[in-house]
């Protein structure tokens, strides 16, 4: 699956930098370097994240007012591109595996086997090697 990043900076250099490294994880990047350009590829391509400059030429905001209204992080300038892209990395993580409402939680495992023993949760027996253990109900919730 493709992760679909919007870069939106004026320094025609920084937003390269910032492609270069994250394409070379793997990422596509979407840049742009008015408000315009980057509210045109908002309405036109499913973005994943979006790593703004505050100040565009023809837009601007500020920290306060971009955390306020749902960023959920910033960096200031100047900065390591090796920490954008953990940055992206980390947002990403949180936003696919445990913010996403359309990932089912995991169901936990009905059995176990550990080294050789088995416990199953679901009908309350046990087996070490293959010979049913009996156990009274307290020591099986021990195991």
């Amino acid at each position: 699956m493709s992760v679909n990043i919007l870069v939106a900076d004026d320094e025609k250099e920084l937003a390269d930098v910032i492609e270069l490294y994250l394409t070379n994880d793997g990422y596509t990047v979407h840049k742009c370097y008015t408000g315009q350009e980057a509210l045109d590829c908002i309405e036109h391509t499913h973005l994943d994240l979006a790593i703004l400059d505050v100040m565009l030429p023809d837009a601007d905001g500020d920290k306060i007012m971009g955390l306020t209204i749902g960023a959920d992080d910033y960096i200031t300038k100047p900065f390591n591109p090796l920490e954008v892209v953990a940055r992206v990395k980390t947002q990403l993580r949180r936003y696919m595996h445990y913010n996403n409402p359309s990932t089912k939680p995991e169901e936990p495992a009905h059995e176990y086997d550990i080294r050789g023993l088995v416990i199953n949760r679901v009908n309350h027996k046990c087996f070490l090697f293959g010979r049913e253990l009996q156990l009274t109900p307290i020591e099986f919730s021990i195991l």
